[in-house]
């Protein structure tokens, strides 16, 4: 397993919010957990990946996601089974869809 970490400067503060759960760790999924940070302007990124050697684009598409989405006040945890790229940038638009949707049913 390799351990691999980012942190990037988000826009504003989330604030205080459940966390969000999505996808299931298994082969060629993984699961994506946000929580809120404990720096109101960073956005941290933990990731568990049974596959080693892929830093480069872990980052890359930490990056893209965080291009997208500039999250502050956010810690992202991921358990990954050896997802693409692909599917990792999903779980991690489906899990800020669901944190926004809750969001506004709380307004």
């Amino acid at each position: 397993m390799e351990q691999l970490q980012f942190t990037h400067t988000g826009t504003s503060d989330i604030g205080v919010f459940e966390p969000v759960l999505v996808g299931v760790v298994g082969s060629g999924n993984l699961e994506v957990l946000l929580e809120p940070g404990a720096q109101h302007q960073q956005c941290s990124v933990h990731i568990t990946t049974s596959a080693r050697g892929f830093a480069p684009i872990w980052e890359a598409v930490v990056n893209d996601f965080h291009h997208r989405n500039p999250l502050g006040g956010v810690a992202i945890s991921i358990n990954d089974m050896g997802a693409t790229p692909a599917v990792v940038s999903l779980r991690l638009d489906q899990a800020v869809a669901e944190l926004n949707a809750r969001r506004k049913a709380t307004l």
